[in-house]
């Protein structure tokens, strides 16, 4: 019987749950987005001056509530425009009802104003409004801070990532993003504070209400009402409108010379829960010849025995090696529970590469100038994994998310390498928030490699998903295959956006030097194989193994580790990224559409020689699911200066004979 057809959705994100697409505004030179009641890319001409500006209701754990929009308004006129609507925000726990109002105009002025009133008694952890502010060309520039007292103070955006905040007791913020064009973003209701959200690989600043100072969570009580707002005045030299379109745009590509870096070491993650099924698939493990598989051993759990011979099972089966992290207990001897995990490793005959280590309270986040969990010292738990592994490369750092490292550096000096992971859903799941991380992950590298004195550097594994959840009591559930901030399950894993998102991540870590990157899992909600094991549109018609497209592009990387990495540029990195490399044969480059719209793109410097393109998008889809060497077979030969069409979310692998 023929496999049934996946919708394009599924295709695209792995489920037919919608994502709200945004409403573009105009008056004048003023631009911006309106989507899902928020406001986003606010632009004077062509310089995006605020990343977003939205209402947001938050949970004890830090969910945000998807709020529900009713009484939409919209009037538009060539210079200015209106917006107004409800929103709701409930639970089985609490509701919120709000009025929004939103207004712009060709003199450079939005303002965004809410009235909210609590129908219950309402926990939360955050309520009210948050400004993002774009990171590129405001990190590290000057900005003038009004206090709520209205002291002026003149200070800078943060250069490297900061991590605690770097503003407080905000009123008002104003900076440059154009030299002559001042843009100040003013919020009333309340006191609000700065955090440097790129701590979370989010792409902004966000400037949020209610300091952290006070307790929380907190209670806004039934029947209370308040209102904030937040007003964007740009002045000084107003740029003009521009030509809006709405069609495929062209972007370049241009390949140049070999950089100073080398493609990293691929690994996979493996948790423990999934090396069993993983042993069903090793032959597909096999095939996408990553390094390395990343396994937790967790002192706290019984089942350690198991873990190990599942380890060395699978190991065995795909001729892969291993890096252990091992989760310690919170008190007593770290060298207790390191020689129980070396008797179990010496008896299975595992022979790890490298060896992490972390106490299970690292797990979890605390301010920077908060109370810390009293656990064993970083030497010591260092010198006992060195003890039980003599020989062995040693990590440290967290394995929790770049934010976690950041607040609590390890002493470098002690270690072989310095490791983390990222996770991309931390404050937004919606698709145009998740790619915009990307352009965070500069930035966390840069950071990470300013405090670890040259030190090597891992990062993953790291996925869309979540393996765990810092800030609340655990990872969000997910059963409507939806889009959901700290969900243990994210849909888009499965479908073309998880591959052009693995893309991008890898070629920032590639860009970076890191020398190792571990991402996804085997099997799994994080997987790169797909197993009949949770519900799963389009994958759970098949009885065998197949695999998700983010496969291919984690086979690929595995192929190229330490190739000559090149130079590249493209004219527009939010919509198509790329990495190149140097092969025996030529050269090798990767794109991929980081956007739902068809982008065309013109790839130069790659030579006169022929080049061979093969391209994974909605159309090859299906067979890209049973053939896992599917983008390995380059198929159709490009002309000299032929651009490339790619459709949504579309990776593409190009080899240059002799280029």
């Amino acid at each position: 019987m023929a496999a049934s057809t996946p919708s394009r959705s599924v295709k695209l994100f792995g489920t037919e749950a919608e994502c709200a697409k945004g409403r573009r505004l105009r008056a004048g030179a003023l631009t911006a987005v309106l989507d899902a009641g928020a406001i986003r890319y606010i632009r004077m001409g062509e310089t995006e001056v605020i990343r977003a500006i939205a209402f947001l209701v938050r949970d004890e754990n830090w969910g945000t509530f998807t709020p529900g929009i009713t009484d939409l308004k919209i009037v538009e006129q060539p210079d200015k425009f209106e917006v107004s609507y409800k929103g709701h925000c409930s639970d089985a726990k609490r509701s919120l009802r709000y009025a929004a109002t939103i207004r712009g105009g060709a003199d450079g002025v939005l303002g965004f104003s809410v009235t909210a009133m609590p129908e219950t008694d309402l926990l939360t952890n955050r309520t009210g409004f948050i400004v993002l502010h774009p990171i590129n060309g405001v990190a590290g520039a000057p900005v003038e801070i009004e206090h709520t007292d209205g002291r002026k103070v003149q200070s800078r955006f943060p250069e490297l990532i900061a991590p605690s905040q770097p503003f407080f007791d905000i009123r008002a913020l104003t900076n440059e993003p154009l030299p002559g064009l001042r843009v100040t973003c003013r919020m009333e209701g309340d006191a609000f504070e700065m955090e440097d959200q790129r701590n979370w690989t989010d792409a902004s600043f966000k400037t949020y209400v209610r300091p952290l100072s006070r307790p929380w969570p907190y209670t806004l009580p039934s029947g209370k009402e308040f209102t904030q707002s937040v007003t964007v005045t740009c002045t000084g030299e107003l740029p003009r409108a521009v030509t809006l379109s709405e069609g495929a745009s062209m972007v370049t590509v241009a390949v140049d010379t070999p950089t100073a870096m080398r493609m990293p070491r691929i690994g996979l993650g493996l948790p423990a829960e999934e090396a069993i099924a993983s042993l069903g698939v090793a032959d597909l493990i096999r095939s996408a010849a990553v390094e390395l598989l990343v396994c937790r051993f967790d002192c706290r759990r019984k089942d350690l025995e198991a873990t190990g011979t599942a380890l060395r099972r699978l190991t065995s089966a795909t001729g892969t090696g291993c890096v252990l992290e091992v989760l310690l207990p919170d008190e007593g001897d770290p060298a207790i529970p390191l020689a129980e995990v070396k008797r179990i490793v010496d008896a299975n005959g595992l022979a790890p590469s490298a060896v992490t280590v972390s106490p299970a309270a690292h797990l979890k986040s605390y301010q920077p100038d908060g109370k810390w969990p009293d656990v064993p010292s970083f030497a010591a738990m260092y010198a006992a994994a060195r003890t039980a592994f003599p020989g062995v490369a040693l990590g440290g750092g967290t394995y929790a998310y770049f934010t976690e490292l950041n607040r609590c550096r390890p002493p470098a000096e002690l270690l072989d390498f310095v490791t983390h992971t990222t996770l991309p859903i931390v404050h937004a799941a919606d698709d145009v928030s998740v790619m915009e991380t990307l352009e965070a992950m500069e930035h966390v590298i840069r950071s990470t490699r300013s405090f670890i004195k040259g030190k090597a550097y891992r990062i993953g594994p790291s996925a869309i998903s979540a393996r765990d959840n810092p800030y609340g009591a655990g990872t969000a559930p997910n059963p409507a295959n939806d889009r959901v901030c700290l969900a243990s399950m994210d849909p888009r894993q499965r479908g073309l956006f998880g591959a052009a998102w693995i893309l991008g991540y890898l070629a920032a870590l590639a860009k970076g030097g890191i020398d190792v990157a571990s991402v996804a899992a085997t099997t799994g909600p994080s997987g790169v194989i797909a197993l009949n094991t949770y519900p799963q549109p389009y994958f759970d018609q098949f009885t065998g193994p197949v695999v998700y497209p983010v496969y291919h592009v984690v086979a690929g990387f595995a192929q190229a580790t330490g190739q000559s990495v090149l130079s590249t540029k493209s004219s527009d990195a939010s919509q198509v990224t790329e990495i190149a490399y140097r092969t025996a044969n030529g050269t090798e480059v990767w794109l991929a559409n980081l956007t739902e719209r068809e982008q065309r793109v013109s790839l130069t410097g790659i030579g006169k020689s022929p080049a061979r393109a093969a391209i994974l998008d909605e159309d090859s889809f299906e067979e890209a699911a049973t053939r896992p060497g599917f983008l390995g077979e380059a198929r159709r030969e490009l002309q000299k200066n032929e651009p490339l069409t790619l459709k949504a979310y579309a990776v593409a692998r190009i080899s240059a004979i002799g280029a």
